[in-house]
């Protein structure tokens, strides 16, 4: 997904890729969401190589159906990837539009017959702020999150979670943007898998954007430091980075899903632009 224009008054909603700050827009990350230890880690004691979030923002996937209001996108595995990620998978992502609203559904299905699927996926989608060019500041705009409460915060120490040192941020109210508040990288929530939504908007004008997910253990809130991006980025999170103490057994990774032998896991999540 590279971009979403209103038809009525042409506001580009998506981040468009100025690699002066992020070169991307709403990569799919997978099979795994944030940072592995020094980038690698074991599989029955084997070592692998891996960068950030995985490959599958790198890679081509193939149109297997587009119709006027969805688009269904397929990538399965290479030889490229198994030389990175020793297992069978097809991942299918589906975008629906309805009126103003985006759907998008990730499909993962172990096609193996006796294997053992492991892996992690997420959303990364990067929004433009201000929406209007000319028209307010980042810090003129703020996240609303509900359900309205106070939620737990992972910390990373580095690119690391430190889960252990979990913070509590109060949510009730409004966080204005601020570079600063990226400054030791993403903010993460934890969710527990409860139905929740981002809104990013302002004051300024009648403009913004909801991401609603449902069962997504985490989001993550994140905006390039200390670049001062015009953008920033809501993201589902269906897996999460190493921890500090990671031993480096994918086995032990945190938040990891296990698709069984010929099963599928579904995740998904919605985004409605005003």
């Amino acid at each position: 997904m590279t971009s979403v224009k209103s038809v009525d008054d042409q506001i580009e909603y998506m981040w468009q890729g100025d690699p002066k700050f992020w070169g991307r827009h709403a990569p799919i990350l997978f099979p795994i969401v944030g940072r592995l230890k020094d980038n690698q880690y074991s599989i029955n004691g084997k070592t692998y190589q891996m960068t950030q979030h995985g490959f599958a923002r790198d890679m081509d996937f193939m149109v297997t159906e587009h119709e006027d209001d969805h688009a269904v996108f397929q990538l399965e595995a290479t030889d490229e990837t198994r030389a990175k990620f020793p297992f069978d998978f097809n991942l299918q992502v589906t975008f629906s539009l309805d009126a103003h609203t985006l759907s998008v559904h990730y499909t993962v299905t172990n096609p193996s017959d006796d294997v053992t699927l492991p892996f992690s996926i997420g959303g990364h989608p990067a929004f433009n702020v201000p929406l209007k060019p000319g028209n307010g500041d980042f810090s003129d705009y703020f996240v609303t999150v509900a359900p309205k409460k106070a939620y737990q915060q992972i910390p990373l120490v580095g690119p690391y979670n430190d889960v252990k040192h979990e913070k509590t941020l109060n949510l009730s109210t409004p966080m204005v943007l601020d570079h600063d508040l990226f400054d030791q990288d993403a903010l993460i929530l934890d969710l527990d898998h409860v139905e929740t939504t981002l809104m990013l908007s302002t004051q300024l004008n009648d403009h913004g954007v909801a991401l609603t997910v449902q069962n997504a253990p985490y989001v993550g809130i994140w905006s390039p430091y200390p670049k001062r991006a015009p953008f920033a980025c809501l993201e589902p999170w269906w897996g999460i980075a190493d921890n500090v103490d990671s031993d480096g057994d994918f086995a032990h990774k945190m938040n990891i899903h296990q698709a069984g032998p010929k099963q599928s896991f579904n995740a998904g999540f919605q985004i409605r632009y005003f």
